[in-house]
């Protein structure tokens, strides 16, 4: 398939696709017009690596994983490496919500303090 219609089933823009191309992350094929040339598993893959982003993972840490993403089976093969960085990135974000949290609850008594002097 051509970009335009791997854009349409990922729901990707051509110039993402592009970007991913730039950095690595797919390869497609070139026909002898020069054109590329996708298939079913660069569906597969450019699902997985648009969800990842959309989960806060940065391109570069999706990289790392791309044999992971290129495996049989579900769309994230359960590589010891790949679940491992998963874990210790949602563990960051569960220590950036308690952050937050505390944030909130220490404005939330400035403010409520300031209301009662108003």
């Amino acid at each position: 398939m051509k970009i335009g219609e791997l854009s349409r089933r990922s729901g990707v823009s051509v110039r993402m696709l592009r970007y991913y191309e730039s950095e690595g992350l797919i390869a497609p094929a070139r026909r002898a017009s020069g054109y590329r040339d996708y298939d079913v598993e660069d569906v597969r893959i450019v699902l997985a690596i648009r969800t990842l982003n959309e989960a806060g993972l940065k391109l570069d840490f999706i990289r790392r994983f791309l044999p992971c993403l290129r495996s049989e089976g579900p769309i994230l093969h359960p590589c010891p490496d790949l679940m491992a960085a998963m874990e210790q990135q949602m563990q960051a974000l569960d220590d950036r919500i308690g952050k937050y949290r505390e944030s909130r609850k220490m404005l939330g008594g400035y403010y409520e303090e300031m209301l009662s002097h108003s």
